[in-house]
């Protein structure tokens, strides 16, 4: 079983494992020039294929996991072709997100987490991130000594500390942060936190709770939250995947097809709403992944019945 915070406090406050700070990968693109990307608009994915995740490094590469069999499929940015590039080990891969050591960290849903290796698609290690059901892994983000994961049918975080120069941790590690504070849980197989990233000055973590529409600030050692003060802003409803670029935070709403913009505070305590991206290509996008001036987003298309012949899309828009 994963050990709860208050076992692990005096450890993980004195290894500084869950310092937020900054982005341990992706960083290079809060700096990046804001131009549009040479490259389509509108990416295929392979038929069936049934994404939700997705990230993008350094370099004009996309990674994206599927719901179906759990592949991994990478997609170059800047022709659109692409290629399976780990094959699924048969159950879903939801949220992902690339470390600078070129390590895919993956919420497996109700299989907890795997840790994959981009280049030959070999599965460096598995976690078990919770043994009380429901769960249900969803996203997950990197920080400079953890990978935080959240749980949608759990009022739970899960970090996996890693070591001073990434090392991955043992099975065993698995920490449980308890959620609590302005947190209410709503019951049973409902989506409750989602997306996850970070507050600008890297003080705490940032969850959408999707069931209610708030927006979470979380202190990461204690696992209290406040809701975050976004003002007139009408609630995130269905709130998906979060991006923060600087001060400025990206929240996907699913069935809405529409990302909305926020400017933060430092601190994340408060935030001001500046405008909402849709596009007519939509189609229930989840996540959302950026490379130089513009957005790239998942159709994972949840409105329609999966079949090994339905057709889907990563939809690219300026930002």
């Amino acid at each position: 079983m994963a050990p709860t915070h208050g076992s692990f406090a005096h450890h993980l406050t004195r290894r500084r494992l869950l310092t937020v700070g900054a982005v341990a990968t992706g960083a290079a693109l809060v700096g990046a020039p804001a131009r549009a990307a040479a490259g389509p608009t509108v990416i295929p994915l392979p038929n069936g294929f049934r994404p939700e995740g997705i990230t993008i490094g350094g370099g004009p590469y996309a990674y994206l996991g599927s719901l179906g069999d759990g592949s991994i499929y990478r997609a170059d940015l800047r022709t659109g072709s692409g290629s399976i590039v780990s094959a699924g080990p048969g159950t879903p891969s939801v949220g992902l997100k690339l470390d600078d050591r070129g390590r895919l960290f993956i919420a497996g849903r109700g299989q907890g987490a795997r840790v994959v290796d981009a280049r030959s698609g070999e599965i460096l290690a598995s976690y078990v991130l919770s043994t009380t059901t429901p769960t249900f892994a969803n996203d997950v983000f990197l920080t400079p000594r953890a990978a935080w994961f959240t749980d949608s049918y759990q009022p739970a975080l899960y970090a996996l500390p890693l070591g001073r120069h990434g090392e991955l941790p043992g099975a065993d590690e698995v920490v449980r942060i308890t959620l609590g504070g302005a947190w209410s849980q709503v019951p049973g197989e409902v989506v409750n936190a989602n997306g996850i990233t970070r507050t600008p000055d890297g003080s705490a973590l940032l969850v959408v709770q999707s069931g209610v529409g708030a927006l979470h600030r979380v202190n990461p050692r204690t696992g209290v939250t406040e809701l975050v003060d976004l003002g007139d802003a009408a609630p995130l409803t269905n709130g998906d995947g979060l991006l923060l670029i600087g001060r400025t935070l990206y929240v996907v709403q699913n069935r809405q097809n529409a990302i909305d913009v926020f400017t933060l505070a430092a601190d994340g305590r408060s935030g001001v709403f500046r405008r909402r991206i849709t596009d007519p290509a939509f189609d229930v996008p989840t996540t959302v992944a950026a490379y130089k001036g513009r957005l790239y987003l998942p159709n994972a298309r949840f409105t329609t019945t999966p079949t090994p012949e339905t057709t889907y899309a990563v939809i690219s828009v300026p930002k």
